[in-house]
């Protein structure tokens, strides 16, 4: 799933997602002081025009060209509050604990050794941050052999938890149903959630 991947998914169809934002995100973030935000995968830009319409400072980070060119397109209500960013967060992490939130919605993030990938996302939240890791829920996914996926080679919620070190307190961690429609084409009927604080 590269950049030429996500790039032909996007021209593939006029507008891929619906427009509004994760309802997950809306629901756990309302109660937050605005700051600066990360928007991790931000596809067409939803999640971060939410953000900054709320009062967030956002980068909306993406691999694909075509989408962030969609979001910008979508963003005249708030110039200067979305920075649109062309980047593999894989393998270019921001800067260590800058971000008040990190928003990581049903991005697909592989495993790797010594979850080096992982751990460089966790460093960009600030002290007193909230990192927010929202998945499929892994029982509603089957292994594809056919094209290469199996969901055990992702990240989920609890995998993260189990990682996260005295520095850091979960505050929710769960299964949910889902309150948006499954994505076209899928059946998912549940969320798994992680929203965590890092506390110095």
């Amino acid at each position: 799933m590269d950049t030429q991947f996500w790039d032909e998914m996007y021209r593939s169809r006029d507008q891929v997602f619906s427009g509004a934002p994760n309802r997950v995100l809306v629901t756990e973030v309302t109660d937050l002081t605005p700051g600066r935000a990360l928007d991790v995968g931000c596809g067409e830009g939803a999640d971060a025009l939410w953000l900054a319409r709320q009062g967030w400072q956002v980068t909306a980070v993406d691999i694909s060209r075509t989408a962030l060119q969609r979001a910008a397109a979508a963003a005249t209500d708030v110039t200067g509050r979305v920075a649109w960013t062309l980047a593999d967060l894989t393998t270019a992490p921001p800067a260590v604990r800058s971000f008040d939130l990190v928003s990581v919605q049903y991005f697909p993030l592989s495993h790797v050794p010594d979850h080096t990938v992982l751990r460089g996302l966790l460093n960009t939240v600030a002290p007193g941050g909230t990192l927010l890791f929202v998945s499929h829920d892994p029982a509603g996914l089957s292994p594809r052999p056919e094209d290469g996926f199996d969901p055990g080679d992702y990240y989920q919620p609890d995998d993260i938890a189990r990682l996260l070190d005295h520095d850091w307190t979960v505050l929710i961690n769960e299964t949910r149903p889902r309150t948006d429609p499954a994505p076209a084409g899928t059946h998912h009927t549940h969320d798994t959630i992680l929203r965590a604080q890092r506390l110095r």
